[in-house]
């Protein structure tokens, strides 16, 4: 028999690569019962896992929840707007040029402050002068219409002043359409002193902001 180193070589090379394999296969096996320890989650358990609910388990409660909390705001910027508290107050109140807005109209004697007062008063005059003297109804709703008018014309001059004040001290930005401070000045001026909201922070007329 003739010997040749090349068989020798080739199945020492064979020897190796299948010890090779036999090694990668232990390693994979332990590998895998390593991994194997715990049991694998189901697909639909980790899906549920992962999602997260859009909408709240008890809507019912969640609304009451924020019910309370909006009262609960309202009845505080309530209480600033009643006590004066500038800083507590809902956030278009706190505007300065709303202060100011305020302050001048509370300050200035406004004939339209006892619009409610002389309009009761003049109807309860107009049905009693009805039975009595029924010509002085006609009379009684002159006088009505002729405050009125002296109402609208006080108010345009007290806006008028007032609007120039607003646009030398805070800009264009004061009396622009948005803002309504028109509106916000009017409404102020028609309204009883006392019953006012935010409450003046004067007692009396005739103290103008700066």
């Amino acid at each position: 028999m003739n010997w040749n180193p090349l068989n020798r070589k080739n199945k020492d090379e064979e020897q190796s690569s299948a010890a090779s394999a036999g090694a990668g296969q232990t390693a994979s096996a332990s590998t895998g019962s390593e991994k194997k320890g715990r049991p694998t989650p189901k697909r639909r358990d980790a899906e549920n896992a992962r999602m997260t609910p859009l909408a709240p388990k008890d809507r019912k409660a969640q609304r009451k929840a924020a019910n309370a909390r909006r009262r609960e705001r309202e009845n505080s910027e309530y209480e600033a707007m009643r006590t004066g508290d500038l800083r507590n107050m809902p956030k278009s109140e706190q505007l300065p040029w709303r202060v100011y807005i305020r302050d001048y109209v509370d300050a200035r004697f406004n004939i339209g402050e006892y619009f409610m007062i002389v309009v009761v008063a003049l109807l309860v005059v107009s049905l009693v002068a009805s039975y009595v003297y029924p010509q002085a109804s006609l009379v009684i709703l002159v006088l009505m219409y002729v405050y009125l008018f002296a109402i609208i014309i006080d108010c345009w001059l007290m806006w008028r002043g007032l609007k120039k004040k607003l646009v030398e001290k805070f800009g264009e930005r004061a009396v622009a359409r948005g803002m309504r401070s028109g509106y916000y000045a009017w409404s102020r001026a028609l309204q009883i002193r006392p019953w006012r909201l935010p409450k003046p922070r004067s007692k009396k007329h005739g103290v103008w902001p700066k």
